[in-house]
């Protein structure tokens, strides 16, 4: 990052007040009487109600449309370990995208512990706070245990967006490439280059969406995970596979598909070189690729590209599905956001990317024309049209596998977060 943006950054979070987010009030406020409703005694009335009924919190408070956002700062972005405090203003920035692109309300709660137990019972305790809770940054392996567990300890949805938002996009373009490719998901051979949440996650949502787990070679940092190596933890072990390969070259060795979430440069120019016919690569570490766009485009051209950078063609952005993700979830009011749910994310956002792109999307990003194709196998984030096909997605998943506490709302599909209905 330059000099001059990163004053810039320091200077966008401090002033003219410092953070990014606030607390809105919503009902009036302008006399004693507006003040005798909205606390005491008039408070009193909605206490009674949901003290009656708990399903009342969400008529009478903003429970059903407020998302807690919490971390504990063990994986901050690409930064590593820095504290739950140094996590807050990337914790603050997940709320701006909530509430920017689905109108989602958001606190932010850094958590002290790197213990899961006391992160588990800490978060547990306050879920009743919510209408669904956002994990974010935290370690693997710990982040699989915390996960779980808060699924099963909460009535409301649990989702760790470092997993599944990071699966979701990536299936969605990666289903698209293959697609342009003339490949086809059950046949690829992939290689994952990393073996932390997100990896994971997306070779499980791969698995759902019909790739073959015997097609799929992960790598660590000590090379494949195979069958042989007795080093490996139950999150690794899933993925152990009967192979002669070693190293990431030798997986590479012929294989269709690359996905990396791990570091910069780690995937050389002669690794890709040795790929199938029409490969494709994924290579998501920020800010900087396992492979530059440059290098690898001049080593092979039949190469569809995708990185997690803004300034390339095919971003792999989360922006593009959490915020939708959520908004759908609330809406139907679901316990949780199940696979169902991600799969139909997925699908909705390939549809989205083969729908012809209005001029002003087209003007936001500063080019003439966007159609799907090679630089183009997934919506921008920018898209208002996200809302309209992910959101309806979610919702109508979340109530067709029965984990809705309401129909599928007869104001779907949203156009904009003005259609939001409360």
């Amino acid at each position: 990052m330059s000099q001059d943006l990163k004053a810039a950054a320091l200077e966008y979070h401090a002033k003219p007040r410092p953070g990014k987010l606030s607390v809105e009030i919503t009902k009036p406020t302008q006399n004693a009487r507006d003040l005798a409703l909205a606390y005491s005694p008039g408070v009193a009335e909605p206490v009674r109600e949901i003290a009656k009924d708990p399903e009342n919190a969400y008529r009478y408070t903003g429970k059903g449309n407020l998302v807690a956002v919490i971390s504990n700062g063990s994986a901050i972005l690409g930064l590593g370990n820095l504290g739950a405090l140094a996590s807050k203003p990337v914790m603050e920035g997940k709320g701006v995208l909530f509430k920017r692109f689905a109108g989602i309300d958001v606190f932010d709660i850094e958590v002290d512990t790197e213990n899961p137990k006391d992160f588990i019972d800490t978060v547990a305790r306050i879920a009743d706070t919510f209408g669904g809770i956002n994990l974010e940054d935290i370690k693997a392996p710990e982040c699989f245990e915390i996960e779980k567990a808060l699924i099963e300890q909460c009535s409301i949805p649990v989702f760790h967006d470092d997993q599944h938002g990071t699966a979701i996009v990536t299936a969605a373009g990666m289903l698209n490439a293959l697609e342009l490719q003339g490949k086809t998901l059950e046949t690829a051979r992939v290689v994952c280059l990393g073996a932390g949440a997100a990896a994971t996650a997306c070779m499980k949502l791969l698995l759902a969406c019909g790739a073959k787990s015997e097609n799929i070679l992960m790598v660590d940092r000590k090379g494949v995970i195979h069958a042989g190596r007795t080093d490996l933890n139950e999150y690794k072990a899933q993925f152990a596979n009967e192979t002669d390969c070693r190293t990431l070259a030798d997986a590479c060795n012929g294989a269709d598909v690359f996905v990396g979430l791990s570091g910069a440069d780690l995937l050389k120019a002669e690794m890709l070189a040795s790929m199938a016919e029409n490969p494709i690569v994924f290579a998501c570490s920020n800010p900087d690729p396992e492979i530059r766009p440059e290098l690898a485009l001049a080593t092979r051209n039949d190469l569809i590209m995708a990185t997690g950078r803004s300034d390339y063609p095919n971003q792999v952005n989360n922006v593009l599905g959490f915020p939708f993700i959520f908004r759908g979830a609330l809406d139907v009011r679901a316990t949780e956001i199940n696979e169902e749910m991600k799969v139909a994310a997925v699908q909705a956002l390939r549809d989205l990317a083969k729908q012809p792109v209005p001029k002003a999307i087209c003007e936001a990003y500063g080019v003439d024309h966007l159609e799907f194709g090679r630089d183009y196998i997934i919506p921008k984030p920018l898209d208002a049209r996200l809302m309209e096909f992910v959101a309806s997605a979610v919702a109508k998943a979340a109530v067709d596998s029965g984990v809705a506490r309401f129909p599928y709302p007869e104001h779907y599909p949203l156009k904009s977060v003005d259609d939001i209905r409360w």
